[in-house]
């Protein structure tokens, strides 16, 4: 289960862990219900927890940028760690304009 606060039309998801292949479906699945329950302004992604991301943390960002903005909605990716921060820049997820 995954730690979530929603306030003002931002849905938080505070990600922690490691992010691959297995535990990234299980994520996926959550986020999106609740983004289709909730259905918010904001879809905040907390990494400050995240120990460990391969691409498919990549894809989890990509798709939900897509799922938010289907609904009208925009996504922010916040407090990435250091170790994780090249990934992102070879990603291409920083041209999206997402991070804070």
């Amino acid at each position: 289960m995954l730690n979530t606060t929603y306030s003002d039309d931002v849905l938080t998801v505070y990600l922690n862990g490691e992010i691959d292949h297995n535990r990234a479906a299980g994520i996926r699945t959550s986020i999106d219900s609740q983004l289709n329950a909730l259905r918010p302004k904001r879809l905040e992604l907390d990494f400050s927890k995240v120990s460990f991301m391969d691409s498919s943390g990549i894809g989890l960002i990509m798709g939900r940028y897509r799922s938010i903005g289907l609904i009208g909605g925009e996504l922010k990716v916040r407090n990435v760690p250091e170790n994780l921060e090249r990934i992102i820049e070879l990603s291409g997820v920083r041209a999206l304009g997402v991070l804070r």
